[in-house]
């Protein structure tokens, strides 16, 4: 007769097992979120450019509620609003604050050696309470980098650097990794 200790770890790793696949998935799921949202925004910027060329003149043409529900605006793109794909050359100084902040963290990871940096660390690494909501700001934004090419995701959840990412360094403007705004852009 099995023991009751090895009845509950059974169960306990059938538990952690299932967690860890719904976690792969809702990693994978998200990632293919991001990309979908941003298509969606190229289309609905791509769309507004053909109006004001093709005489239409305004963004009257696009109801407020597809720029609410994108997050695009219409007329001049905001600066730093949106997270280009890396290339070689690109500086980090045309990601927004809060994206080099994460870039630099990792950075300081790389640099020293260590390993790749879940969310929730890099909550701590913040000075953020690690509450859900902002947890989730932050894994989107690493997601987010991830999908462009910033950062590697070497097993689900774990962010590091990319390798060309690595030789570039984020100007001295942005400071230390403390404060933290967690708005999502």
């Amino acid at each position: 007769m099995p023991s009751v200790s090895g009845l509950l770890e059974e169960r306990e790793l059938s538990a952690r097992r299932r967690v860890e696949g719904l976690r792969e998935e809702a990693d994978r799921v998200q990632a293919e979120l991001v990309v979908a949202e941003q298509d969606w925004k190229e289309w609905v910027i791509a769309r507004s450019r053909v109006g004001e060329v093709l005489g239409a003149g305004d963004a009257a043409r696009i109801p407020p509620r597809v720029w609410r529900e994108t997050g695009a605006q219409p007329g001049p793109v905001k600066p730093k609003s949106v997270v280009p794909v890396w290339r070689e050359g690109l500086a980090w100084s045309v990601l927004s604050v809060d994206y080099q902040r994460i870039l630099r963290v990792l950075s300081d990871r790389h640099r020293l050696g260590q390993g790749p940096l879940t969310c929730q660390d890099m909550a701590a690494s913040f000075s953020i309470d690690p509450v859900p909501s902002k947890v989730e700001t932050l894994r989107s934004k690493a997601k987010r980098l991830a999908a462009l090419g910033w950062l590697a995701e070497s097993t689900p959840g774990r962010f590091t650097l990319m390798p060309g990412a690595c030789r570039r360094c984020v100007s001295r403007s942005t400071g230390p990794a403390r404060a933290w705004r967690g708005s999502a852009r």
